[in-house]
């Protein structure tokens, strides 16, 4: 199968290029081929775009809307293929796979609810007879950039949005991961969406990525992905005077409090760590723990990673996939090796798994490391992967001190049964994200998700406040005087 460019309601290529293939990383098996797009293909998406958003933001809030429930209708009607697609092609388990389309759905929902508000405000006037209030307004051609990591939840999460508030976008997904967005793009067409709303283009960041940003049409620009690519994105945008929305790495820490509930903090920690084989951008690479249980929380976890099964995703009784590609394994695997270089003790793990029915994908070892020090490079980069650092405190300022004495600021956690501590804790962590009694993953799509410092520039995905990123604030006046009255000036 061949994946070619969604533009203006129809596939569509334009002159030669080449494709790439797309891998299944549980065997290795050709899935499909993309093309690998040129700016040519974004010019003609972008000229879509624009011409769609002139009509599009002319439709009542409440009727772009009804796309969304139909658009989730569909989705929640194909969830199943939508999932067996995602783990053949991105590699996490089934059961992740369902509940990743299920965020999708949600979305779906969530935001058409916000077709029947949108709010804006009334405000009295300092003035007599004048009336001032402020209302959301659609921006125009919006450029989406999504990971690969979670191809279906975080387009959802920028899509969605910029739908519902009258905007228009061109979505390049990741190479890694084209076939969620070729199933999307027959989803919008089958829900009616009318033709240039919505425009896929597949290829590189460099390409086409590069392209969408420096286009004069492309007012916004919403990345999902590395900081270090991210701060490129920012600083193309910056130089083009774009609105830039970003989501960025993470390393995030679970802290385990001397009086905490032990087998629950290392369901919280597995959940966190290993799930998506640790390739998530709020995965748990940190555990900070009391030194008072520190040797007991160990042991529970060593014993409960034995019972981790790994294998290809589309296997119910798996546990943890492969990871996406040779790459992404050599990666962790260097980090494994700069561990064992900076004095940190390997527990267990820090292997490649390429033995029996692993020997065709791209398999990991789940990796725990102990007596880590909090400046080690295993305990401060993003690896992206199945390891975690064990860190040792004695107290509650010492472990919220250590979380926060990183470059990211995405998600956090403690497990504790003492309120003081939980909330001197919520206050003080400086993440994005702060979870009670449970991982550092599993956000809820009601609410803002984004993070602090070199997670992102101050932009939300989900919730009420990914609207900030695709609308703008209008401020209107309107004078019933019958006459010219001057703010600030006519007060008497």
């Amino acid at each position: 199968m061949k994946l070619t460019n969604f533009i203006d309601g129809n596939w569509q290529e334009i002159g030669e290029v080449e494709y790439t293939a797309v891998l299944n990383p549980a065997n290795g098996e050709q899935l499909a081929e993309v093309r690998m797009s040129t700016k040519d293909d974004v010019d003609l998406a972008v000229a879509a775009a624009v011409n769609a958003q002139k009509k599009w933001a002319l439709v009542p809030a409440p009727k772009r809307a009804d796309y969304l429930y139909e658009i989730g209708r569909l989705m929640k009607e194909k969830k199943e293929h939508l999932a067996q697609v995602l783990t053949k092609e991105m590699g996490k388990v089934i059961e992740e796979g369902r509940g990743e389309v299920q965020e999708g759905i949600d979305m779906a929902y969530y935001m058409a609810g916000e077709g029947r508000r949108l709010f804006g405000e009334t405000t009295p006037s300092e003035l007599a007879d004048k009336f001032a209030m402020s209302v959301r307004a659609p921006i125009g051609v919006v450029g989406l950039i999504t990971p690969w990591n979670f191809p279906v939840a975080i387009a959802t999460w920028k899509s969605f949005p910029a739908i519902v508030a009258g905007n228009t976008f061109i979505w390049k997904p990741a190479t890694e991961t084209p076939m969620m967005a070729y199933e999307m793009a027959k989803i919008f067409d089958e829900a009616g969406l009318p033709a240039g709303v919505a425009n896929i283009v597949f290829g590189s960041g460099s390409e086409v990525g590069t392209a969408l940003i420096e286009h004069q049409d492309v007012k916004v620009i919403s990345f999902t992905g590395s900081t270090e690519t991210g701060r490129k994105v920012a600083e193309l945008g910056g130089r083009h005077l774009k609105k830039v929305s970003l989501e960025m790495g993470g390393k995030n820490a679970v802290i385990v409090m001397e009086d905490a509930d032990l087998s629950l903090a290392v369901e919280g920690i597995l959940w966190s760590a290993f799930g998506t084989a640790g390739q998530r951008c709020t995965a748990c690479s940190r555990v900070i723990v009391h030194k008072d249980v520190k040797k007991d929380l160990e042991k529970m976890l060593l014993e409960q990673m034995e019972n981790l099964t790994i294998g290809d995703g589309l296997d119910e009784s798996v546990k943890i996939g492969p990871v996406i590609n040779k790459q992404a394994l050599e990666k962790i695997h260097s980090y494994t090796k700069v561990g064992q270089e900076e004095g940190a003790k390997l527990l267990v793990g820090g292997n490649v798994l390429n033995e029996g029915d692993l020997e065709k994908g791209y398999y990991y070892a789940p990796t725990l490391f102990t007596d880590v020090t909090p400046t080690m490079r295993i305990a401060q980069e993003e690896i992206f992967g199945p390891v975690v650092s064990l860190i040792e405190v004695s107290s509650l300022e010492e472990a919220i001190e250590v979380n926060n004495g990183v470059k990211f600021g995405l998600s956090s956690s403690i497990f504790s049964n003492d309120v003081n501590k939980i909330f001197r804790a919520q206050r003080d962590l400086d993440t994005g994200i702060v979870y009670v009694n449970a991982g550092t993953t599993g956000a809820e799509i009601h609410l803002p998700f984004g993070g602090t410092k070199g997670t992102g520039n101050g932009h939300r995905d989900s919730g009420v406040a990914a609207l900030d990123v695709y609308t703008e604030w209008k401020s209107i006046y309107v004078d019933f005087s019958g006459k010219l009255q001057r703010a600030q000036i006519d007060t008497e």
